[in-house]
């Protein structure tokens, strides 16, 4: 019998590798052979998520420990989270098992990707955690103002940023549903003169007063095509614990703020709905990278 199934009806007996339809492709669940327990989710090749069913804080990709190292230096307590884009939900897992209590809500569009993570992946078993199959803009926009302590955009086609996450429009609604000093956090991917990155840094400063970007210096030196976590927040960022924990990463990143960030901006303008600009599509060689 093929491998490859609907997506419908509950596993019986955990996880199965194959090949899976889904709304966007054709996803594939991969055993990582070093932890048994320990799965790699992809679409159409693309890497979604990583997910360890034994530890949910072991974070395989170095951009989702980036975020999970900004979750870390968030205010201690129980989070109020929303997440747009879902996938394997390899950090909503992560919130919830360091930060016990928090209620997160995922908006994700691909109702057959998430069937199959929920029953191939357990993601019923993350407590207070939902899933709305939504676009991740116009469920953002159903969000009460001032009711998240935490926001965090990681929704990607084929390795790039889904369309419409970019904009001032986007992220003005996204400020509005924050509470006062909250974060928002997004992974994004670019290439060599970082031409993205440096009009979402644009449009992340139009809104919030203080941003923070992360990457690998290959990656901020255009070296080579690569994701880059960015936060925003009304208040102060913790650039210096950041710092430290991102030099000490087996995968070190640089944190990128204040003059440096200005400089690395430049003249780079924010991005408006009235224009299009379409995130940058990876070379295909680096494709299962992401």
């Amino acid at each position: 019998m093929s491998p490859s199934r609907s997506g419908r009806g509950r596993a019986p007996s955990g996880p199965r590798p194959g090949t899976y339809p889904v709304r966007f492709g054709t996803a594939e669940l991969l055993r990582d052979a070093d932890r048994p327990n320990a799965w790699m989710l992809s679409v159409d090749g693309v890497a979604q998520s990583y997910v360890d069913l034994d530890d949910p804080t072991n974070l395989e990709f170095d951009y989702v420990r980036r975020l999970g190292d900004l979750v870390d230096f968030l205010p201690p307590g129980p989070l109020e989270a929303l997440h747009v884009g879902g996938a394997g939900c390899s950090l909503p897992r992560y919130v919830a098992a360091t930060r016990p209590g928090s209620r997160q809500l995922v908006f994700d569009a691909d109702e057959p990707l998430i069937d199959l993570v929920r029953e191939q992946l357990d993601l019923r078993s993350v407590p207070k955690l939902r899933v709305r199959i939504e676009d991740g803009r116009a469920g953002v926009r159903s969000r009460h103002d001032a009711t998240a302590d935490l926001i965090v955009i990681d929704a990607f086609e084929r390795a790039t940023l889904a369309g419409g996450l970019a904009t001032v429009e986007f992220v003005t609604d996204v400020a509005r549903v924050l509470r006062p000093g909250a974060t928002m956090l997004a992974n994004i991917s670019d290439g060599p003169g970082l031409p993205f990155a440096r009009r979402f840094v644009a449009t992340l400063a139009e809104v919030f007063p203080h941003v923070v970007l992360l990457a690998e210096p290959s990656v901020l030196r255009g070296r080579r095509f690569g994701n880059l976590v960015l936060a925003a927040s009304r208040l102060d960022l913790p650039t210096a614990e950041l710092t430290r924990r991102a030099a000490s990463s087996p995968y070190p990143a640089r944190v990128v703020h204040g003059a440096e960030l200005r400089q690395l901006r430049g003249k780079a303008a924010p991005v408006f709905d009235a224009e299009s600009l379409p995130s940058p599509t990876p070379p295909d060689d680096v494709l299962g990278l992401f």
